[in-house]
């Protein structure tokens, strides 16, 4: 039974009033928690993703999809909103599992965020090395692919070798970003906020003169017709099933919104800002996703855009619209690095309350007492990040992390309905509208998503999996600080 042990939720409202030099600094506000979701979300998934499902599954019913994921996505997200209001300690989803399920889905799931903010970190930054690239061949420069691509591609079912070296831009990003958050979240906040507002205003203005100059035909067929798979090609694309094929790889867009639960330890007044910052970053970026998919398959036919700077060269194909073009790839070039930051600060932060619960080594929860940051948790994220985003190739990271969202998203589902159940009384700033039907719709939707994910990414995350059992039983069950056998700490 002490696989399910629970984390009491006493201790850890105790842990969300501690104060001191080694405990995260309390810094973000409202404002700054809904620019760090949309940080999050604003990445890959709008200046990559979007082009690339359009072309290999969606066709220009690449908005159907994400008006799908967006549902979906706003169910849980008000599931995230009560936990975040009612737990205000830094883990997400893992703290929030602790508290509900007990300590061994809460590993499985923690470990299933490892993959998912450590791989969609690497996939944006492999996005944001193309754009770079583009952007650098626009003024007459230009890296050698050799030195700007991933050593491997997907052909659909197998890696296979491009002849590159290693993506040199994507390694260099994540390091930067790293190094931005070890100095302190109060900076790192700053500069997001600029970097954000940059790139909001770069999407806004793709939208409104894109629409401009969209032509209604290359909107037809709306849902191209079905290609079956076949012995070569096991996915098939397009049609229905490409729509929730679609859905399911662009989901990992959505985690941004995640890592603003991340922050809960860090908010001001995380009772009144989490919800906010949670919902409203959701819904506006829903929104642009939406806009931005109509207007990069309305200007472009879909199928030119399955290549790693898709909203550039959309915007390539109208005659007098190069300088946007080039102005997305310096906003691009800029904006991405938020994203990493915000997936990058997400992660630090789950390791942070894993080592404080026993579950991983100390180091990953020393805060370092001037920046009050977790450099060691902060540094590992980074290098682990840099080093599969300069390998691997973005196709085969975006559908794992969606996978990881997903399932992360349905369990949070559960979570709530649970402590519904267990703690009636619990205070709760913020409560789930309808939740005995908002919570089963999201937990179903999500397994929906799942479902219609590519077949070996399931494999790859069985995979994942068995090597995390390996690690629970070899460490983190042997130092779990709330086994029944053991004494509670103090807190």
């Amino acid at each position: 039974m002490k696989l399910f042990t629970k984390k009491p939720i006493e201790v850890l409202l105790a842990q969300a009033s501690e104060q001191g030099d080694h405990v995260l600094k309390r810094g973000l506000g409202p404002a700054s928690l809904t620019l760090l979701g949309i940080g999050g979300v604003i990445g890959a998934g709008i200046f990559v993703l979007t082009g690339q499902q359009a072309a290999i599954n969606a066709g220009p019913g690449i908005v159907l999809s994400f008006v799908l994921a967006g549902v979906v996505c706003a169910f849980a997200a008000m599931c995230y909103a009560e936990l975040a209001s009612m737990i205000p300690v830094s883990g997400s989803a893992y703290t929030y599992t602790y508290a509900t399920l007990g300590e061994f889905i809460a590993w499985l799931i923690a470990w299933d965020l490892i993959l998912e903010y450590g791989l969609a970190s690497a996939t944006v930054a492999a996005g944001w090395s193309g754009h770079f690239n583009d952007m650098l061949q626009g003024f007459g420069l230009g890296l050698p692919h050799v030195w700007s691509s991933a050593p491997y591609t997907f052909d659909g079912s197998h890696l296979v070798a491009t002849g590159s070296v290693l993506n040199v831009p994507a390694v260099a990003i994540v390091c930067l970003m790293g190094g931005l958050l070890i100095t302190g979240v109060t900076e790192s906040a700053v500069v997001n906020n600029v970097i954000v507002s940059l790139k909001i205003m770069v999407v806004l203005a793709v939208i409104a003169v894109g629409f401009g100059h969209i032509h209604p035909d290359y909107w037809h067929p709306l849902i191209p017709p079905r290609i079956e798979p076949t012995a070569t090609d096991v996915q098939g694309h397009f049609g229905l099933p490409g729509i929730l094929t679609a859905a399911g790889v662009i989901f990992f867009a959505y985690i941004g919104f995640e890592s603003v639960s991340t922050a809960a330890q860090e908010a001001k007044n995380p009772q009144r800002d989490m919800p906010i910052g949670i919902l409203a970053s959701l819904g506006i970026c829903t929104l642009l996703y939406i806009l931005m998919s109509l207007v990069i398959t309305g200007i472009a036919p879909y199928a030119s855009l399955n290549n790693e700077a898709p909203v550039a060269i959309a915007l390539g194909n109208v005659p007098g619209l190069g300088w946007l073009r080039q102005a997305v790839n310096v906003a691009v070039a800029i904006g991405l690095g938020s994203t990493i930051l915000s997936l990058l600060y997400g992660q630090s932060r789950i390791f942070y309350a894993m080592a404080r619960d026993g579950l991983l080594p100390p180091m990953f929860g020393t805060v370092n007492p001037r920046t009050r940051t977790p450099i060691w948790g902060t540094a590992i994220t980074a290098a682990a990040a840099g080093l599969v985003a300069g390998l691997f190739p973005i196709a085969v990271l975006g559908e794992l992390v969606s996978m990881g969202t997903l399932l992360a998203f349905a369990l949070i589902c559960g979570g709530v309905l649970f402590l519904r159940i267990k703690e009636p009384n619990l205070p709760r700033s913020f409560k789930t509208p309808l939740v005995w039907v908002t919570a089963p719709l999201g937990a179903a939707g999500c397994v929906f998503l799942i479902s219609g994910l590519p077949a070996p990414t399931w494999l790859r995350l069985f995979v994942w999996m068995a090597i995390g059992l390996v690690v629970y039983f070899t460490y983190a069950y042997r130092h779990s600080r709330y086994h029944e056998s053991k004494t509670l700490p103090a807190e």
